[in-house]
């Protein structure tokens, strides 16, 4: 009996190994020796085009099979409201004030339902929490994040969407983990090895042919595609890169075109092994989670690097977390007060192919890599704005504020004021008494027009 089994698990070993070989040889010739020498063949662009149309191959349908059953299809924006253009406080209660067709005294009893129609507008339509969900799309990309159960409204789209769960599950994870495994160990060997070379322009040069190879691998372990504008305004020695943040890949998106000098928190684990290994090849900087509030030493380390124009740019997120890529928020002063050439960066994801913002109070690391490699694409737009500087007189925040007001004019994204703390914590008492103060304003200016009067 074992004798007729024996050819039959040698031929089964047989084929795996076959499988094996096939497997690696594709990888290595299609992907990974392109990703070493920076090209492409136009696969992934041609996958884009194909999915696009399918995308709106599969929305028809679905728009179809709902008419015939009578199915209430949600389309955001689509609620007929027109944006009103922002007023200042001030001008809404004088306005409010002369509808009622009162004076303007220093108190006026319709000033509170100004307060209670603001705070009703709030709770029904917070502009802050709701940058902290994904972005919801008008058609269908054949995910379950958006539009859900639309996969049964026919056969023919359940069958499609089936299908797609087969290619995203069974062939794109494997290859995308794959590829991550291999990005990740030669970044971790190879910087390794080059921080045993003695510093100078060989080790920096090999450094950052070794960041770039190893980074453009791992941005096809996403099937990434960026499309890059204005690359005469990349980043160069002795600036801070800012950017706004959806995502933790923004860096792999970023970093697969240009090498920059990473700063955050030291971990432990594997994160840890890969901050060890990057920091001998590159000065990056790295500190201790007791060293992150002192912002006296941040700063000065900071400083410190940007003042050696041998040493790589510096690549900042000033959110300081992540937001949903449909606005830019509040950007921390600390990046703007060290008094350095900025060069801001836009970037914009296209969410019909999967949904890169990472909700960081929801979704642990590894739930959400599990749901980055299991979509079709990573789509974005990276746009290099020109390089700006501190203005004579212009402060820190206000700097910070008019290269926000940049990004988000760039990327086509809402330019808000709020602070994206405000995901994780209550909202601080400096924005309540700001509002107490510019109604305080209201009343001492109604009273000063009085007096004149």
């Amino acid at each position: 009996m074992e004798s007729y089994l024996f050819p039959f698990d040698s031929l089964i070993c047989m084929l795996l190994g076959i499988s094996f070989t096939v497997w690696c040889t594709l990888l290595l010739v299609f992907i990974i020796v392109p990703a070493i020498l920076g090209v492409s063949f136009g696969i992934r662009r041609l996958y884009m085009k194909s999915l696009l149309k399918l995308f709106e191959w599969a929305t028809l349908r679905m728009e179809r099979g709902a008419k015939e059953k009578n199915q209430h299809l949600y389309k955001p924006n689509s609620n007929g409201i027109i944006a009103k253009e922002p007023a200042s406080l001030e001008q809404e209660i004088q306005e409010l004030r002369r509808s009622g067709g009162g004076s303007e005294p220093e108190f006026d009893m319709s000033d509170i339902f100004y307060f209670c129609r603001k705070g009703v507008e709030s709770i029904v339509d917070d502009e802050v929490t709701k940058r902290f969900s994904a972005e919801e799309l008008e058609s269908w990309n054949l995910l379950t994040r958006s539009n859900y159960n639309s996969q049964h409204i026919s056969t023919r789209l359940t069958v499609l969407w089936g299908a797609g769960v087969l290619i995203r599950y069974g062939f794109l994870l494997p290859l995308r983990v794959t590829l991550a495994f291999t990005g990740v160990g030669l970044l971790v060997v190879l910087t390794s090895i080059i921080g045993l070379l003695p510093n100078g322009r060989t080790k920096n040069y090999l450094s950052e042919k070794v960041h770039l190879m190893c980074y453009r691998i791992c941005v096809r372990a996403l099937t990434a595609i960026i499309t890059y504008h204005d690359s005469e305004n990349k980043p160069k020695n002795g600036g801070i890169c800012v950017a706004n943040h959806t995502s933790p890949i923004d860096v792999i998106i970023l970093a697969s075109d240009g090498c920059y000098a990473m700063v955050g928190q030291v971990h432990g684990g594997l994160m840890g092994v890969i901050q060890k290994a990057m920091v001998k090849a590159c000065p990056h900087i790295w500190f201790e989670r007791s060293e992150v509030k002192d912002r006296h030493l941040v700063a000065k380390r900071l400083s410190d690097h940007v003042a050696d124009e041998s040493k790589l740019p510096i690549l900042i997120f000033p959110e300081g977390t992540c937001i949903n890529n449909t606005s830019v928020m509040m950007f921390k002063k600390g990046s703007f007060e060290i008094g350095c050439t900025v060069y801001p960066v836009a970037i914009k994801y296209d969410p019909r192919f999967g949904d890169a913002f990472w909700n960081s109070s929801t979704f642990g690391m590894v739930n959400y890599l599990l749901h980055m490699m299991s979509s079709w694409a990573i789509v974005c737009s990276v746009w290099y704005l020109p390089p700006m500087s501190r203005m004579e007189g212009e402060d820190a925040v206000q700097f910070a504020n008019r290269v926000k007001a940049a990004i988000a004019r760039k990327g086509g994204l809402a330019d808000l004021l709020w602070d994206g703390g405000l995901k994780r914590g209550k909202v601080k008492e400096v924005f309540k008494e700001e509002q107490q103060k510019l109604y305080s304003k209201v009343l001492v200016g109604s009273g000063e027009d009085r007096s004149r009067s």
